[in-house]
């Protein structure tokens, strides 16, 4: 599939800094397709995270390779894609960060982000002020991933060719000067400092991995194995799967699923989004009410994310927390 469409779109309407819209606009049927953002034009890959992604992809295939299997990986990228995933991107990055659905003690903000930064989706930062951009745009033209320019290009595309609008701290800080206030984020952003924090924790997995097959086996051989094993699977195969549950978000919940309200884009619900994504599927409720901190708004729409952030508040590190306006 081509990343690049050529019909012409109308010009987006303005949305508050919380995500509603402030004028009518269209109820999300029959969407018209999207020309890319102006400020990816001409198309101009980034290599440094093409080939990032290509490489982690590469490393991550080689889950089936046999030899490289180990039980303790398999549990490690398990437990890795709720507490790295849910924890760093859903609760952190998107719920905490971007929305503010929930207020926090400074040093668990940090571990939130900390862990968000282990993903391999950028800066804090960044992460926030390219999310906000989505939600003044969404599915009009300057919207930096909608899929109705084209599916690949809402999925991945997006990442891996230069938007003038995002490839620089000065472009995109006016959508996260609440975060640039806080050294801690500046660093981050100004110094590559999230994509250390993304190396450090593989190198830590990879010694841990040397360490504890060296235990079980008894043998530099098995210590050689069990660290690959360990950055192949609690690593790399985990970041993948983080990654394109994230980006999922970005595609196929903006074409496919039910919508329990009208908003001013294409958002949608799609169950299985939701369940690889530990809530964040719920979308068009999402966009309906972008501050909520609670995504699933039927009895059925389960959101592990919000559970743990209503448990955070009833142990008293979650305070003034959004929930939805339900009918």
């Amino acid at each position: 599939m081509s990343i690049v469409s050529e019909r012409p779109v109308n010009s987006p309407q303005a949305i508050t800094p919380a995500g509603e819209p402030t004028g009518s606009g269209a109820p999300g049927q029959d969407p018209q397709r999207l020309p890319l953002p102006e400020a990816t034009q001409p198309l101009r890959l980034v290599w440094s995270y093409a080939g990032v992604l290509v490489a982690i992809h590469l490393v991550a295939a080689l889950a089936v390779i046999p030899y490289l299997f180990t039980w303790s990986g398999l549990i490690l990228a398990i437990m890795g894609h709720f507490v790295f995933g849910m924890l760093g991107i859903n609760v952190g990055y998107h719920r905490l960060l971007t929305h503010r659905g929930f207020v926090c003690p400074r040093w668990l903000e940090r571990t939130f982000a900390i862990l968000g930064m282990c993903n391999l989706q950028d800066s804090p930062a960044r992460w926030v002020a390219i999310h906000r951009m989505h939600h003044q745009h969404s599915d009009h033209q300057p919207d930096p991933h909608s899929p109705l320019a084209a599916f690949l290009w809402g999925h991945v595309g997006w990442v891996v060719y230069r938007n003038r609008e995002l490839d620089r701290t000065s472009h995109f800080e006016r959508y996260v000067r609440d975060l640039l206030r806080d050294p801690f984020y500046l660093r981050m952003e100004r110094y590559s400092g999230w994509f250390f924090v993304f190396l450090l924790h593989g190198l830590l997995f990879t010694l841990a991995g040397a360490a504890f097959g060296y235990w079980v086996g008894g043998s530099g051989a098995e210590a050689m194995r069990y660290a690959a094993s360990w950055y192949v699977w609690a690593v790399a195969l985990r970041t993948v799967f983080v990654l394109h549950g994230t980006w999922a978000v970005n595609s196929v919940t903006h074409l496919i699923g039910y919508r329990n309200y009208e908003t001013r884009d294409n958002s949608r619900n799609h169950w299985l989004v939701a369940l690889l994504s530990h809530g964040e599927g719920w979308h068009n409720n999402h966009h309906a009410q972008p501050r909520s901190a609670r995504h699933g708004h039927r009895w059925w729409e389960f959101d592990m994310a919000w559970w743990v952030i209503l448990t955070l508040e009833k142990v008293g590190l979650a305070k003034d927390v959004v929930r939805p306006r339900l009918d």
